[in-house]
């Protein structure tokens, strides 16, 4: 017998499994969906806390540099199986550069240096050098000067950490149009522009060599053919950039031909000329009133000579001498040009023999007639002449004849930059050498070729 009253009805039991179909799975499955992030946030949560922790040893040393011996496939085969870091790649913070117009002035012609050298005439490879090298004043290990960190070991023949510091590269000259585009992306850097890829990245290479700090930092980015590398623990963390650089920008005579800002050094005359005074002493022409010479006045005449260029920060002046003026009568030129500056220099040439404007070449600093040069702090006030164009009676008046630094090191040079520089020979650094592989490793640095 049927009970008429339940035909057509779903037993109670359908109605429970209809009910965790339609409501119980979907719950079920977005909690687990929100379960998985969550435990790994966790995990990354976890390993950032440890990293938090600032330790109580002193930084990473930085050695000179060691590669394995590996052919470039072998390298590349290496390189492509170190995984790179699933911890977070958090952008630097904008550096901001404080110091005086003269340190500013020679941090970014050291930061400009770096880039093209490293990287050649390519603005995403610039940006990137840019961006390790402030890194590297930021953190501890590190000197606390642009310029120092660029030129660190550069007294050594190998092991300097860019390796154009000391391997002859500088004998090769950029084009002017290039050292001035090196020269706006360092500005912009120095002022706070990010290069982000990188994140806090202090080490990188090409994918053809493998040092030996390889497997001992984490690999956090790619740009191009190069790998970029942070130290593992607190010290690769933000909270270990802290540092906000120093002032006192050495002066690096090596790039002189390139940077105004780096000429200029000690060594170029013992003593002052007496025909400065003729001229003003430093302190009455640095308390007359300053002449306005800006971009307007370029190409134009101005005491009898002509003005070639102006170098940041107005201290420097590139001028052509005019035919009728005489030896004697050069210093007198301090009066238009420096009265008023703290620091300036003059740097002259006969008609002729001037150069366009910045960088120098070697044959047109040694074809230089004449340098004025003072500087109200340090009290230093000089004129020089090129005594082997115009010979004076007092040899401390002469200034010193010799051939470019770079031009000794490389004897054959190459007239310009071409392409982009030889990318084995980025800057890298040995921390703590990691399990040795397969292949025997070397100590020397290999000579390897783009």
């Amino acid at each position: 017998m049927t009970d008429d009253t339940l035909s057509g009805q779903p037993h109670r039991a359908m109605w429970l499994l209809w009910l965790l179909l339609f409501v119980g799975l979907p719950a079920l499955v977005a909690a687990w969906e929100a379960q998985a992030p969550k435990a790994k946030a966790t995990r990354i949560d976890m390993v950032s806390a440890a990293q938090l922790k600032r330790p109580g040893t002193p930084p990473p040393p930085v050695e000179p540099v060691d590669f394995y011996a590996l052919d470039r496939d072998q390298a590349r085969a290496f390189n492509a199986a170190v995984p790179f870091s699933r911890l977070p790649n958090p952008a630097a913070r904008p550096f901001l550069f404080v110091g005086s117009e003269t340190d500013l002035a020679r941090a970014t012609d050291c930061l400009a240096a770096a880039q093209i050298y490293e990287a050649g005439d390519e603005a995403v490879g610039e940006r990137a050098v840019a961006q390790v090298v402030l890194n590297r004043v930021r953190h501890p290990a590190f000197p606390k000067t642009v310029c120092g960190v660029v030129f660190q070991g550069q007294e050594r023949a190998t092991g300097c950490q860019f390796t154009f510091t000391c391997d002859g590269a500088l004998a090769r000259m950029p084009s002017q149009a290039a050292w001035e585009r090196a020269r706006e992306i360092a500005k912009s850097a120095l002022a706070g522009r990010v290069y982000k890829p990188v994140g806090y990245a202090t080490h990188y290479h090409t994918d053809w060599v493998v040092p030996y700090w390889s497997g001992s930092l984490d690999k956090i980015g790619a740009v191009g053919t190069h790998l970029f590398f942070r130290w593992r623990g607190w010290w690769g963390t933000p909270p270990a950039f802290r540092r906000t650089g120093g002032n006192g920008e050495p002066l690096i005579e090596r790039i002189a031909r390139l940077s105004a800002a780096h000429q200029g050094g000690p060594q170029d005359a013992p003593v002052a000329s007496p025909l400065v005074l003729a001229g003003g002493a430093i302190a009455d022409l640095v308390a007359r009133p300053q002449q306005m010479i800006g971009a307007d006045s370029l190409g134009k005449m101005m005491a009898g000579v002509r003005l070639i260029a102006i170098a940041p920060g107005a201290r420097s002046f590139l001028v052509e001498l005019g035919r009728g003026t005489v030896p004697d009568s050069w210093p007198l030129l301090a009066q238009t040009f420096c009265a008023g500056r703290p620091e300036c220099r003059i740097m002259a040439w006969r008609v002729g023999a001037a150069p366009a404007g910045l960088p120098l070449s070697g044959d047109q600093m040694e074809s230089m007639a004449f340098a004025y040069i003072h500087n109200s702090a340090t009290g230093l006030q000089r004129s020089l002449w090129n005594c082997a164009d115009t010979p004076r009676a007092n040899k401390d008046e002469c200034m010193r004849q010799r051939l470019p630094a770079a031009a000794a090191e490389a004897p054959a040079p190459a007239p310009e930059l071409a392409g982009v520089r030889r990318k084995d020979r980025f800057e890298t650094v040995r921390i703590t050498p990691p399990p040795v592989p397969v292949v025997q490793p070397q100590t020397t640095l290999p000579p390897a070729k783009p």
